[in-house]
């Protein structure tokens, strides 16, 4: 005969705790974002895809039927999707870019810099946001990390992943 496990009983307050989630931090034009793309999902695509299971179904025997099974599982990545955005737009935190700042960087701080590529300008915004070929990066990357709290004219260097590399400060806006 086998021994049983048995979970631990969590109390009320330990799985609140666990239930709790990050903050994403996000600019008002990222929630917008998401809350379009959001929108799309079940709005378009979920009745799109139910209509193809649908449709399916009518082919027969869905042991070998090769549309339905492509149509749940886009369903199954739509499904997944919704439930991220939903998670995300209720967790969302809001980047408040304050004009009157002391000019360092901070979240949401669009920030024009030189290194040996030339010069570039990022934006400073949350993991969620992050889009590197649209100059979007997040505070959480090694350039996002090493820029906050800096001010026009400091020169810092920066560790990548490709190694480091001097990086001038020229505006913070």
């Amino acid at each position: 005969m086998r021994d049983a496990v048995v979970a631990p009983v969590q109390t009320g307050e330990e799985r609140e705790e666990t239930m709790q989630e990050k903050p994403v931090l996000l600019t008002q034009a990222g929630l917008a974002k998401l809350r379009e793309e959001l929108s799309h999902l079940v709005n378009k695509r979920r009745p799109e895809i139910a209509q193809r299971i649908k449709m399916a179904k009518e082919f027969g025997d869905l042991t070998e039927n090769a549309e339905y099974e492509d149509a749940k599982n886009e369903q199954g990545f739509v499904e997944g999707r919704i439930l991220t955005l939903e998670q995300m737009i209720r967790n969302a935190s809001i980047i408040e870019t304050d004009e009157h700042t002391d000019g360092s960087v901070q979240l949401g701080s669009s920030v024009k810099v030189k290194d040996d590529f030339g010069e570039m300008t990022y934006t400073i915004v949350g993991p969620a946001e992050a889009d590197a070929g649209s100059g979007r990066i997040s505070l959480e990357s090694p350039v996002g990390k090493a820029l906050l709290g800096r001010r026009p004219g400091e020169e810092i260097s920066v560790e990548t992943p490709g190694g480091s590399r001097q990086v001038q400060i020229l505006k913070v806006a």
